[in-house]
């Protein structure tokens, strides 16, 4: 585990060639919502491996000068952000002044970032012991060893050619990976059309927008047959074993209810092993209770609120609400089934008091099993500005809310990933005690 600091870092920044220097005129800070703050040295962890930096162009950085106790920009080069690894939760967003014709940000997350003693810090912590996608545990000969096993095993079977060719070869996606692997959560994709025209969408954005899709969306809508001939030997054989509707490269699985359906009743035919699993917007509460007499065992319903006025504007959904969402959690504890959020965290809205009373009761409403504390993938000014939020109230800090939530609902367990059958059945013990 990563010791955090007892004393400020110095500010990074980039020279626009892709090289890092470090400013030792000014400490580092943070950012939540539109505002700059001084970070507490104990929320500084080395930076993770798979962890990366990037410059942000167009972007000074603002620091703490060394000398004076004041904010002040950085004007040596543009401002720097980090990339954190699955299973990390950013507690501050990088903290930058945005100039006039800067680009929009790409889809990923900016989580502060600095140096101390020959080291890169960040602002994070680990949210989840969970090893299933740790950088380290990913040996490239072996993957491809298995994805060549798995398009030979199923020559016919264009859900398996898509996940091989597509999400683990080109995009290396690590859920596609696993599966070449043989190990966990294995990833189906089953949806090419959404309800939902959420603003930071991954998999499609129009064409006059000013950023793009990281990843291509699936084309085509699979069968059942398909779908139970992978997934089948998938849960007989791996370790911990998990199948997900739901992916980043497709639209909303619940739009293919009916072949899921059949899919979960010809599966559970042949092997009572492992879980399965529902990643989805939580659109559609008559879907999923159809899947929960079906078999299903969790869902996990992704939100960047609690708060209706806050969700709608971002995910701009197609005939459904978000009380339906609500519905879906709520239908899936009937039938004894585990719920969890996906719950984008953006320092400074998700930290709000108003969202931290929101998230209280929907937790009291829905029963909820579980919050995965998920870095959101999003320009910072840019997402504020899409969903018109000037001002962000009073702020709790991502620790501090973390606690608070921990604190009164201690059942609530705390992660990054859908838990396989083992562990909701078993001994569910929590690591947010021990961060």
């Amino acid at each position: 585990m990563t010791m955090s600091l007892s004393s400020s870092p110095y500010m990074l920044y980039s020279d626009g060639n892709g090289n890092i220097f470090e400013d030792t005129s000014l400490y580092a800070t943070g950012r939540a919502g539109w505002d700059a703050l001084p970070v507490p040295p104990e929320d500084w962890i080395e930076l993770p491996t798979g962890g990366n930096l990037y410059e942000l162009p167009g972007r000074r950085g603002i620091g703490i000068d060394v000398k004076t106790g004041d904010m002040r920009l950085c004007d040596k080069g543009w401002a720097v952000a980090a990339f954190i690894p699955p299973a990390h939760t950013g507690l501050y967003i990088a903290a930058f002044e945005t100039q006039e014709d800067a680009p929009t940000l790409p889809l990923f997350c900016y989580t502060a970032a600095a140096w101390h003693n020959e080291k890169f810090y960040v602002t994070a912590v680990r949210i989840e012991q969970d090893i299933r996608q740790e950088a380290a545990g990913y040996d490239d000969q072996k993957i491809e060893s298995g994805t060549k096993q798995l398009l030979e095993n199923y020559s016919q079977n264009r859900l398996v050619k898509h996940l091989m060719e597509n999400c683990c070869m080109t995009y290396t996606c690590p859920a596609a990976r696993n599966f070449a692997l043989g190990r966990w959560e294995c990833p189906v994709p089953t949806s090419p059309a959404c309800n939902a025209n959420c603003v930071g969408c991954i998999s499609f954005q129009p064409e006059d927008e000013v950023i793009f899709s990281t990843q291509d969306r699936l084309t085509f809508k699979p069968t059942a047959a398909e779908i139970v001939e992978f997934t089948v030997p998938h849960l007989m054989e791996a370790p911990y074993p998990i199948i997900s509707f739901g992916q980043g490269c497709e639209g909303e699985p619940l739009l293919m209810w009916e072949t899921i359906r059949e899919a979960i009743i010809e599966i559970r035919k042949h092997t009572p092993r492992g879980s399965i699993n529902i990643n989805t917007n939580g659109s559609k509460p008559d879907a999923v209770r159809a899947l929960c007499e079906a078999g299903l065992n969790s869902i996990r319903v992704s939100t960047n609120s609690a708060r209706e006025h806050i969700y709608t504007p971002y995910y701009r959904p197609n005939n459904y609400q978000f009380q339906d969402i609500v519905e879906s959690l709520k239908v899936v504890r009937s039938f004894g089934g585990w719920t969890s959020i996906n719950y984008f965290v953006f320092p400074g809205m998700t930290d709000s008091v108003e969202e931290y009373e929101a998230l209280r009761q929907l937790i009291i409403d829905t029963d909820l099993n579980m919050i995965q504390w998920r870095n959101f993938n999003i320009d910072p000014d840019w997402y504020m500005g899409k969903i018109g939020v000037h001002e962000t109230g009073d702020i709790l800090g991502v620790k501090q809310m973390l606690e608070l939530i921990h604190e009164e609902f201690p059942k609530v367990q705390f992660g990054y990933f859908n838990p396989p059958m083992e562990r909701i059945k078993g001994n569910f013990q929590s690591d947010f005690a021990h961060l």
